[in-house]
């Protein structure tokens, strides 16, 4: 019987695969692919990744 680890990704790590996504230099498949997650997962990411936080007042740093 074949053990799999489950993979644990940091929230910067999400957001850097993000930012690959988003560059458009590889595609999703590729991205998944080369971290070994689904492309589903990787829409996932992209939606929920707090990327809406960015824009509000209270992160900006003057």
């Amino acid at each position: 019987m074949v053990s799999w680890k489950r993979k644990k990704f940091t929230a910067e790590q999400k957001a850097n695969i993000v930012l690959e996504m988003l560059s458009g230099e590889k595609t999703v498949a590729e991205i998944a692919a080369q971290y070994e997650v689904h492309p589903t997962q990787l829409h996932r990411w992209k939606a929920i990744e707090n990327l809406p936080s960015i824009f509000t007042r209270a992160n900006w740093k003057r």
